[in-house]
């Protein structure tokens, strides 16, 4: 698994499979977010399958398909409420971990320096520069 720390309790990663569940409760995690519809992806890993594993493995799964098209407000506010209200470190998958980095950056606009989530993003991994603009758009309630 390719797990990329962006806050301390908020991390992301690449496609994970079912068996990595273990692994992740293990490690401290609590929740599981997943960010990949089931139509991008086999049959192995779909959301049903990635749902009993992190069951069977302790772990609470949400499932939060994102697209770039379909990443609304209320889709962020899934990824946020759902980090706000877990009791441990949050693992949020997608295909390369990009668009969970994306929604969390988004959903956190409002509350936290729009340099903050771009330094934090980086540290992970992800150049989020782009996205700046509407960050602040965002930050600004524009």
């Amino acid at each position: 698994m390719d797990i990329r720390q962006i806050t301390p309790r908020y991390f992301v990663a690449p496609q994970i499979d079912a068996t990595d569940m273990t692994a992740l409760a293990e490690a401290g995690f609590t929740t599981v977010i997943d960010n990949r519809p089931d139509a991008e992806i086999d049959v192995d890993q779909q959301a049903d399958v990635m749902a009993q594993a992190a069951d069977a493995a302790g772990l609470k799964f949400v499932l939060n398909e994102l697209t770039m098209n379909t990443m609304t407000p209320e889709r962020q506010a899934v990824q946020r409420d759902t980090l706000e209200q877990s009791d441990g470190k949050v693992l949020a998958y997608c295909r390369s971990g990009t668009r969970s980095t994306i929604c969390w950056a988004l959903a956190h606009a409002q509350t936290t320096p729009v340099d903050d989530l771009l330094s934090a993003a980086a540290d992970g991994g992800y150049d989020l520069s782009g996205l700046a603009p509407s960050l602040h758009a965002i930050a600004k309630g524009s």
